[in-house]
Formats: C-alpha cells, sequence, structure tokens
C-alpha cells in the first residue's frame, strides 16, 4: 500500500507540473469538427462511423450514465458477452489470474476477444504468461468512446480477433481541466467504492498535450454478509457443507472405513467417530469474500505535434499499478500417513490422514501487485493527393508479484510426525506435531511448517506497424478505396512461481516455470469499391475486402480474408453482410505453461450411482470399484492443468447477415437485426474434468477415450477421484448462431430531449464438439460447471431524459434463465430465473462548470441465483450482482 501512495503522489506531482506551464489562454475548451475517421473494423478512412459490420459504440457520455468507473464491468454488461471471463467480484480466478479484469465477446473466450486502444493492441496483463490484457491499465477519464465490433476481423488486425474487437479511442484533442469523484456503498454499509478521475489537455497552433489519471479503491465484501452459509446440497435440501477436508481431520482405516477426529478445538484430542458428511464437513464461506479489495492507479499522457506541412508525430504513455489481494478458506494436509505406533494416533491402527483443515492459523491471503506500461510513439503524413501514411512503434511490458499465506512445507510436515527427528521439547528445533483433532497444533509447529509463497512473472510486446491508405481511382460508382501495411510483432511470457511450489512440497497447486515467446510477420491488403449507385432500389451497393498474410516462427504462415457486401436499399434501408476468416495462434501459457495442479469444480457421476436406476451408469461405476454407497465429498477435485506444446493455431470462420433501418416516418428511430453464424475449428479448449467423467461413464463399457488412465484415475480404498486431467488441446468443433436486436428512438419530450436504447442478443445455438466422434455439449441455454453462463437471452434497455440543467436515467438489464450443466430436473438449483436489474442515475448541473450525480444499482436488491455445480459463491461470479442494492454520488468539476 505505501507503493501505491508513492506512485499516487509521483503521478499526481506530474501531471500538476505539466498543467502549471498551461498558458490561461489554452484553458479555453472547444469543439473541433470530425472530418475523415479510421472505423473500428478498417484502416480504411472514411466519413461515416457506421456501416463496417455489426457494432455497438459506448460513449463517454453513455459511461457517465451507468456510474460505472472501470471498463471491464461496463462490457460485461453488454448483452453480446457472455461466460467466464474477468469479474465484478475481483474474488475468484479467471484465466488470466486473480484481479484481472477482461471482456469474454460471445462468451467465446478472453483470449479470442481482441482488444486494443487506439486501434493497436495491448500488452496482455496479470502476473506472468497470461493470455488477455488487464482492463485495469486504461483510465477511465481518457475514454472518449468504446467501438464493439461484434464480428471476426483477422483479415484487419490479425490472430485473435475471432469474436470480436474492442477499440478503446481516447480522448486527444480536450482543453482545460476536468476532476471528477465518486463514492459508492452497499446497503450493507460494505463495499465501499471511492474514485477519482483527472483529465487535463491544452491545445496550441501545432499540436497538443492530454493526460488522464484514475484512482480506484473497492473495499472488501465478506460472502457470509450476502449468504448465510456456504449452501451444498445433500438429499435435495440446501445444508450450511461444502467441504469435506474437515477441521478435526477425516481418515480411513485400512478396512476402508472412514473416520473423524475431535472437531472442537481443546477438545479431547484423543476422540475420534464415524465420518458423517452432514455433521464433519467444513463451511468456509464465512472466510470468502463477495468482493476483495482492489486499489489502482492507471495513468495516460498523450501528446501530437505537427513537425511540417505533411508530416506529424505523436505518442502515447500508459502506466498502471494495481494491488489486489482476496480471502481463501484456510489450507489442507492430504494423505499423511501415520502408523499404529505413533503416539498421537488414538486408533491403534495405520491410518491415512485423507483431510484436514488447517484453521488454526486462520484464512489464506492471496496477493497480487503489478505494473504495467505502455509507449507508442509514431509519425503520420501524407503522400500524394488523399493518400497518408503511419508509421508506429509499440511496446508495452507488464510485471507482477504475487502469493499466499499459511502455505505448508510439507517437507516439514513430514518431519513434525518423525518422532525420530522430531522433539516435544519446547524450543526443539524440529517441533512434534499433532494434526488429529482441531486446534491440536501448536504455534511452534505452526511457526514451523507455515510460509509464504511468492512467485513472480510477467509479460511483453513489442510490435512495429506501417500503414497506407487512400484513393485508387474513380468507378461509375464512386471512389475505389484501398489501405495496406506490414507489422511486426513480439510477444512473450514468463513466470516463474515459489520455488517450493515449483518442487511440489507445499499444499497449493503445484507449478512449473513458464517462458515462451511468439514472433509474427504480417502484410494485409484492404480495398473497398463501390460497384453499383443511384439506380432504383440500389442508392449504393459497396464491397469490402481484406485479406491478410501472417507468418509466425512457430506454426508458419497463414492467410485470412474478410468480404464485406453494404446495399443501401432507399435513404432508409440498408442491408449488410459480411464472411471471413479467422484464426488464433496458442497464448504462452497454453503452450509453454508447466504442468500445475488445482483443486477444481467438480461433479462425480458415480455420487449416489445406485441408486440413479441408470444401468449403464451403475456398471461403469461398479467396474471402477467405487463403493455402492459412495457419495462424493466435496465439490472439488484436484486436477492437473497446465501447457502443452502440441497445440497448433485455431481456425475460425464468421457469418454475419444484418440491415438497418432508419424510418423516414418516425424521426429519431433506428433499428438493427445482425445474424450471426459463428465456426471455429480445431478449438483450443481445456476440457472440463467433470465434462470429461460424465462422457466416460455415459459409454457402454467404460470405452471413451475420455475413461483412459491419462485423464483419470480412482482411489482403490475409497472409490474417490484422486487424478484429473484438464490440460488444453485442440479438442475439435465450436459452433454458435444468435441475432443481435438494437433499437435507438430519440425524440422531443417537451421543450427536453429524450431517448430509449435497447440491445439484446438471442443466443441459439453454442455447441463444443470435444474431439472428433465426441457426443457435441450444448452450451447455449446453460450455466455453471466452471463455464460460465450462456442463456439464451441477454438485454439491455435505458431510458434517458435531457434537460439543459439535469439528465435522468433509468436502465434495466436482462439476464435470462438457464439450466445448471450439471444438475438434474428436479434438483435444487437445476434451472437459474430470468433475472432484471434495474439501475437509476439523477444528474444535475450546478452552476457553470459543477455536476453532481447520484444512482442506486441493482434498485430491487435482487440475489445471486443458487447454482448446484458451482463452488464458493455457488453462484455465477462472473453474470450475476454479489453486492445487492448499493448507491453512489458522483461530484464534476470542469475548469475551462
Amino acid at each position: 500500500m505505501n507503493r501505491m501512495k508513492k506512485r499516487l503522489l509521483f503521478a499526481g506531482a506530474a501531471i500538476t507540473a505539466a498543467m502549471c506551464g498551461m498558458p490561461a489562454s489554452a484553458q479555453e475548451a472547444e469543439t473541433t469538427s470530425v472530418g475523415e475517421i479510421v472505423v473500428t473494423g478498417s484502416r480504411i478512412k472514411r466519413q461515416d462511423i457506421s456501416g463496417v459490420g455489426p457494432a455497438t459504440v459506448v460513449t463517454g457520455e453513455d459511461i457517465e450514465r451507468t456510474g460505472i468507473t472501470n471498463v471491464e464491468s461496463l462490457l460485461q454488461r453488454l448483452p453480446s458477452s457472455a461466460g467466464a471471463a474477468g469479474n465484478q467480484t475481483n474474488s475468484y480466478w479467471t484465466g488470466n489470474g486473480y484481479g484481472t479484469a477482461q471482456v469474454n465477446l460471445r462468451g467465446l473466450g478472453i483470449n479470442r476477444t481482441l482488444t486494443l486502444i487506439n486501434g493497436r493492441r495491448i500488452v496482455n496483463g496479470g502476473t506472468g504468461a497470461n493470455s488477455a490484457p488487464d482492463l485495469n491499465m486504461i483510465p477511465t477519464a481518457i475514454i472518449g468512446r468504446m467501438d464493439v465490433l461484434k464480428d471476426g476481423a483477422s483479415a484487419i488486425y490479425g490472430a485473435d480477433a475471432v469474436a470480436g474487437v474492442v477499440n478503446i479511442v481516447t480522448i486527444n484533442d480536450f482543453e482545460g481541466l476536468k476532476l471528477s469523484s465518486k463514492y459508492g456503498v452497499t446497503d450493507e454499509g460494505d463495499g465501499q467504492d471511492l474514485s477519482f478521475d483527472l483529465l487535463w489537455g491544452m491545445r496550441g497552433d501545432r499540436g497538443g498535450v492530454t493526460a488522464a489519471l484514475t484512482y480506484q479503491k473497492t473495499e472488501a465484501v465478506n460472502l457470509a454478509s450476502r449468504a448465510p452459509c456456504g449452501l451444498g446440497e445433500i438429499d435435495g435440501k440446501l445444508a450450511c457443507v461444502s467441504s469435506a477436508t474437515t477441521l478435526g481431520g477425516r481418515a480411513v482405516l485400512p478396512n476402508g472405513q472412514q473416520i473423524n477426529f475431535n472437531q472442537i478445538p481443546g477438545g479431547d484430542g484423543d476422540f475420534f467417530e464415524p465420518y458423517n458428511a452432514a455433521k464433519h464437513n467444513y463451511n468456509g464461506n464465512p472466510f470468502l469474500n463477495a468482493v476483495s479489495p482492489i486499489e489502482r492507479i492507471s495513468t495516460a499522457f498523450l501528446a501530437d505535434y505537427q513537425l511540417t506541412d505533411t508530416v506529424s508525430l505523436f505518442g502515447e504513455v500508459f502506466f498502471t499499478h494495481r494491488e489486489s489481494n482476496q480471502l481463501a478458506a484456510p489450507g489442507a494436509l492430504r494423505n499423511l500417513k501415520l502408523s499404529a505406533a505413533h503416539p498421537t494416533n488414538p486408533t491403534g491402527q495405520d491410518i491415512t490422514l485423507i483431510a484436514r483443515r488447517l484453521a488454526e492459523p486462520g484464512p489464506r491471503h492471496f496477493f497480487q501487485e503489478t505494473d504495467t506500461y505502455r509507449f507508442v510513439g509514431g509519425a503520420r503524413g501524407a503522400i500524394a493527393g488523399d493518400w497518408t501514411w503511419e508509421a508506429a512503434v509499440n511496446w508495452g511490458r507488464n510485471t507482477g508479484v504475487d502469493g499466499m499465506t499459511n502455505i505448508a512445507n510439507l517437507q516439514r510436515v513430514g518431519e513434525t510426525l518423525n518422532t525420530a527427528v522430531c522433539s516435544t521439547t519446547p524450543g526443539a528445533a524440529i517441533p512434534c506435531a499433532d494434526y488429529l483433532g482441531a486446534g491440536d497444533l501448536s504455534q511452534e509447529a505452526l511457526d514451523y511448517i507455515l510460509f509464504t509463497s511468492r512467485d513472480t512473472g510477467g509479460n511483453e510486446q513489442r510490435s512495429f506497424t506501417f500503414d497506407v491508405t487512400g484513393t485508387v481511382l474513380q468507378l461509375p460508382a464512386g471512389l475505389l478505396a484501398a489501405a495496406a501495411g506490414l507489422v511486426y510483432r513480439e510477444e512473450k511470457g514468463w513466470r516463474d512461481p515459489d520455488a517450493l511450489t515449483v518442487l511440489g512440497i507445499a499444499n497449493t497447486n503445484q507449478q512449473d516455470p513458464i517462458a515462451g515467446e511468439t514472433k509474427a510477420k504480417e502484410a494485409y491488403v484492404e480495398l473497398s469499391a463501390p460497384l453499383l449507385s443511384d439506380l432504383p432500389f440500389m442508392q449504393r451497393l459497396e464491397l469490402d475486402a481484406a485479406v491478410r498474410y501472417s507468418d509466425y516462427d512457430l506454426f508458419g504462415g497463414n492467410t485470412t480474408y474478410k468480404l464485406g457486401l453494404n446495399w443501401s436499399v432507399v435513404d432508409s434501408l440498408r442491408l449488410r453482410a459480411t464472411f471471413g476468416t479467422g484464426f488464433r495462434i496458442p497464448s504462452v501459457p497454453e503452450l509453454f505453461g508447466g504442468v500445475a495442479e488445482g483443486n477444481l469444480t467438480t461433479t462425480d457421476p458415480c455420487s449416489r450411482y445406485s441408486t440413479s436406476g441408470n444401468a449403464t451408469l451403475i456398471a461403469n461405476c461398479q467396474a471402477s470399484g467405487v463403493p455402492a454407497n459412495y457419495v462424493q465429498l466435496g465439490n472439488t477435485v484436484l486436477t492437473t492443468v497446465g501447457g502443452n506444446q502440441k497445440l497448433s493455431p485455431e481456425t475460425a470462420e464468421t457469418l454475419t447477415l444484418g440491415l438497418v433501418w432508419q424510418p423516414e416516418q418516425v424521426k429519431g428511430l433506428s433499428l438493427t437485426v445482425d445474424y450471426f453464424d459463428i465456426k471455429v475449428e480445431d478449438a483450443i479448449r481445456s476440457i472440463p474434468g467433470s465434462t470429461k467423467l460424465a462422457i466416460c461413464y455415459a459409454s457402454p463399457g467404460m470405452n471413451h477415450p475420455f475413461c483412459g488412465p491419462n485423464n483419470f484415475t480412482r482411489s482403490p480404498l475409497t472409490g474417490e477421484v484422486n487424478f484429473l486431467s484438464a490440460q488444453p488441446t485442440n479438442a475439435g468443433l465450436e459452433t454458435m448462431k444468435g441475432v443481435d436486436i438494437g433499437a435507438r428512438y430519440a425524440f422531443d419530450l417537451g421543450e427536453r430531449r429524450a431517448s430509449i436504447d435497447w440491445n439484446t442478443t438471442y443466443l441459439g445455438e453454442y455447441v463444443v464438439t470435444p474431439f472428433l466422434g465426441a457426443d457435441p455439449i450444448i452450451f447455449d441455454g446453460h450455466i455453471g460447471g466452471g463455464n460460465g453462463g450462456y442463456p439464451h437471452w441477454r438485454s439491455n434497455v435505458s431510458a434517458s431524459v435531457v434537460d439543459d440543467r439535469w439528465t435522468a436515467t433509468y436502465s434495466v438489464q436482462l439476464i435470462g434463465k438457464a439450466t445448471d450443466f450439471n444438475a438434474a430436473p428436479g434438483d435444487i438449483g437445476y434451472e437459474t430465473p430470468n433475472l432484471f436489474y434495474h439501475n437509476a442515475q439523477f444528474a444535475y448541473r450546478v452552476g457553470e462548470n459543477a455536476d453532481i450525480a447520484v444512482g442506486i444499482d441493482n434498485l430491487f436488491d435482487k440475489k445471486a441465483p443458487f447454482i448446484q455445480s458451482w463452488t464458493d459463491g455457488n453462484t455465477d461470479t462472473m453474470t450475476y450482482d454479489l453486492l445487492g442494492r448499493r448507491g453512489y454520488v458522483r461530484l464534476t468539476y470542469k475548469f475551462n
């Protein structure tokens, strides 16, 4: 936290020093006209911001009316977002690491959404070897608009633009000083959210500078304050149990019987009894946060200078420092062998301590601290006629440290059980420890076995781009425009876990170091050709075409293309269609990630199999040696994850068909409808363990490849799954189809202006075939199981009334109902309901320069639904709101 304060003071001093040199005349704001612009989805300069493909444009004004202070939360509210991504709570692991923020367009994965700033790539972010940028790096104050292209664009931007593109366009012509501060708190009085934004700029005859700073600090919200217990399901009822890693310790006797030791701290240390899940299982919910604390400072500095009449220079500098942390339940010790003669063993038999909760030292703390830098420098100019060129160098670097407290050194744990080397004498170098019974571990033993892990890592990106654009020739229907360019790019990532974690002697996930790099050389050409114009029902017909060749050092060459057709039938009606190919190369962690282990949410199909009535399941579970009375203990299984150097690039095809209608009879009304059809082949997927188990045990005679020992094994004593693999593979095929609908109606309401905006996505199909010949897995209309949420319907509608001095906004977000991936009809939590979140804001202009806004989010205090196959919060933290009703106030002052 001290480092955060130093960075905040330094950034503030730097911006203040720059402002002090600003002449008074430069502080007057002015409105500049917009000429030709480069639109997201094309490198050709155009007059019209729309028309390249199906897109959503979120303006700075839209952002202010939501009251949201971070980019990721705003993007994840869009109906076109789905699945797993960075999340509003900062509490749970994402594919990019704790505390990071990403967007997941279409739910196809964060690494299939390309994120840009001003049309240029961003370095990946996190704590090392990550797969996508961390959106925390972008100061909210600098955002002019966000273009969300809901269409593949690999031919324009290269790899990763499979699901779409998010382009954050910054403010670069601001004059004056704008200060804004927001404070929010929940109905429960927790989750305080404080943010401060600064935007400053000045312009001269030959150029100008713009600077921005965003500081945000969010306090924790404990999950126990939002749910009375960590709910699990037992015999069709909800109960406050979740984990079979018990306080006293769960052990197995030589005959297979499971017992549990004293659960009461300070009680009879020799007491044990038959294990009973309802009585002994552990509730870790009070230790978890629904919202975890995060503090960040993000800065940006942009400058441009007209060097000559035809050449100008430009530059961008971004810096972000983030500190975040999360709570986790106390750690666990597993599979400790104690002989009958061991002095702490009261059973008189050899036992295996299957699982024992390390509750004495309290919860574990995860912590992260990251720094992200981005530098862009370049020049642009005119060649001849209307041809222009631009050359730019883009360098970004992200470094991070993360770690975890109260981790046990398993080698030392073994020493505390070895009476030949440990001693009960106070102050002994190696104290003996008693792990049988709650509260029996001494402070000496804890001090000896526990440590704080520390991992380091980072990401780096270097690129050089050169682009030209202009008019080629005059065609009968208009001007043929073109763009072309060259790209060279290097990306690398690395991660160095704690030494004890690498050795596998810590009671946490084993990890190997990661280090890898990819290099690419690319060239592209884009054309926009008017085919017909000024004919009946053919006001204008225009063809867009682009082709790109990419040469990767690890994968060789790849060619992608895209075709687009825009048909303006009449003034009020335009039809559009696009078809393109795309690809995504495996990321550094997917390729080079060392094998690691994690306790992941898993549903075992053999739990209570004897009463299932399914003959195939019963036969397969019996063949696996699973006891007839077997019940899965807890909802997580130790799962092997990591990289796979045999991966190859994914390929994709995307088709969109749409219309834009602006009826002349209803002034101010516009309607868009777009159909999308996406196919991803050789898809890189880490197939969830629950999926592998379900497919295996549904196959006659367990003849499916997922049944092999390279995928999972079981304990011969208890029948529990003790090994499960979820490493990534080029899994096969993914297909997705749906419809985006958008409408906007702007009209006069007396002397005021009013508008209604409606955006909806219907996900009609999302089917994943894990590998050739496998049964398809239906994602659309489902949720949970570690996959995220894919309801058929998502929708946002907002209404605003604007007066000379005030603005009122009311919005409603719909998250449609969905079925739990791993629940059966009749189970609790089998289907989540349609959920409507209502939000309201009122902003008022005070004087000429000040504004005050007050707002309420989740007005009716809707609770997140229970999902059986989700861990920890027992809901989808990346889809639903865990905070409940909350309010905020924002103050803004402008110095002109």
